[in-house]
């Protein structure tokens, strides 16, 4: 079983950066691959991030291309999504969720989520 408690949303304005955590119990972190998602109010769940287990493979959504990074710290059971550029249009809750397998972009595929963080992105 594994617990993810994210941190890091606010309140910023466009062109600000923002970096999300996702923290995760359980000694067996390095076993799952991770993601970001996010949810804006009326619309479904949209993959925004991945990595692999070790972090050396990423994968994006176009429209984040550029301006967002995921990464983890294996040391620290922590995944990270650094937000640079950030848009009205990025503002949304944002979630962690892991995976027991290689990266994925379908919310589905998803073992484990976290409670999400709030991004709000003024113009």
């Amino acid at each position: 079983q594994v617990q993810l408690v994210e941190s890091g949303g606010g309140l910023v304005e466009a062109g600000d950066s923002l970096r999300l955590s996702c923290a995760a119990s359980g000694r067996t972190f390095a076993s799952y691959a991770s993601g970001w998602f996010r949810q804006a109010p009326g619309k479904e769940r949209q993959f925004v991030a991945a990595t692999s287990r070790s972090g050396g493979t990423t994968y994006y959504a176009n429209f984040v291309k550029g301006r967002f990074t995921i990464s983890r710290d294996n040391a620290k059971n922590t995944v990270y999504l650094q937000m640079n550029s950030l848009k009205p249009d990025d503002t949304a809750v944002y979630y962690c969720a892991f995976r027991d397998g290689g990266p994925a972009d379908i919310a589905g595929r998803f073992d484990y989520w976290g409670q999400g963080t709030q991004v709000t992105v003024s113009s």
